[in-house]
């Protein structure tokens, strides 16, 4: 069953980015997107220091953890130092009766402290990744990935990674069409693909050029129906195809195959969440030649075929 309750804990001298990050995409939404009962929580109830000096104001203590369906942990400055056992035991017991439980960037200490990523893959944050594989030799660091979804552990990489995983959680467990409308209400791209180590090379300069590769990125959305090579993206922007390929990745993280092939599933979701359109159908208006080719990507990628996904996620009243 879906995810209702949430609870992020929220350590002394924790992330304000994170703390605000998980606050807003959990907050209540008007239409039918899902509500949550999200709260932070603490080592005790009261006001929690956070990295930057201002005070977060924390109204549950650690027996929030053991009434939540999704259970948080936000990075804190003082991550080298393990929480305190009373958390660590908590994690423990949430994780035991069956909670998600999941950490972004420092965070992830945490949940390797209490030994909850032993034997499984976990990412952090770039910078300390080689930190948490040295200090936890049985976990397995991912040091490229935004995200790593391992069931009902999930992790994340550093500062902004965290919308990555919360978006991911929403479109895992609720769909595509709520995390994308929750994505579009915080201007967020829906989901990112390619690993974090593609967000390090410095920020794409502000230029003609990138004005151009907008306006082909917005031109692609709108023709998804349409084959999209490389080529023709490239003669749109007025570049060659190397120069396009150097600021594509520059620019999303990615390859312009990769990219396409996301933004198709992606579409390919939403159409079956909130339409009764032929499967046959939705494979031409995304792109794909046949209905056989879609169910090919789409179990390769979401590990389902296109007509279980529809049962799993198609939301009332759709037309």
């Amino acid at each position: 069953m879906p995810f209702r309750t949430v609870a992020a804990y929220a350590p002394p001298r924790v992330g304000l980015l994170a703390a605000g990050l998980v606050a807003e995409v959990f907050s209540d939404r008007a239409g039918d997107l899902p509500s949550f009962d999200f709260a932070f929580c603490g080592d005790r109830p009261g006001q929690v220091p956070t990295d930057v000096g201002v005070p977060l104001a924390v109204e549950h203590g650690l027996a929030r953890i053991a009434d939540a369906d999704l259970v948080l942990v936000l990075p804190w400055a003082d991550f080298r130092t393990p929480p305190p056992a009373p958390v660590l035991d908590a994690l423990r017991a949430a994780h035991t009766r069956g909670a998600l439980v999941g950490a972004h960037c420092v965070g992830t200490f945490a949940l390797a402290a209490a030994g909850l990523l032993d034997g499984l893959k976990a990412t952090t944050h770039w910078r300390f990744a080689g930190l948490l594989a040295h200090r936890h030799p049985d976990v397995t660091v991912d040091a490229d990935a935004l995200y790593v979804d391992e069931g009902r552990i999930i992790t994340g990489a550093g500062a902004a990674a965290g919308f990555d995983l919360c978006l991911h959680l929403l479109r895992r467990e609720y769909g595509a069409a709520a995390a994308n409308a929750v994505a579009r209400d915080l201007v967020l791209p829906p989901h990112r693909d390619g690993g974090q180590a593609q967000y390090l090379a410095a920020p794409v300069p502000e230029d003609g050029e990138d004005e151009r590769l907008a306006e082909v990125l917005a031109w692609a959305r709108a023709h998804l129906h349409r084959p999209l090579p490389v080529a023709e993206l490239a003669r749109r922007a007025l570049m060659s195809r190397r120069s396009f390929a150097r600021r594509f990745a520059a620019a999303t993280g990615t390859t312009p195959h990769a990219w396409i092939l996301g933004l198709r599933l992606g579409r390919a979701e939403e159409l079956l969440e909130t339409t009764d359109l032929p499967i046959e159908e939705i494979a031409r208006l995304v792109g794909y030649g046949s209905a056989a080719v879609l169910r090919e990507q789409f179990v390769r990628r979401r590990g389902v075929p296109p007509r279980t996904y529809r049962r799993t996620f198609t939301r009332a009243g759709a037309s």
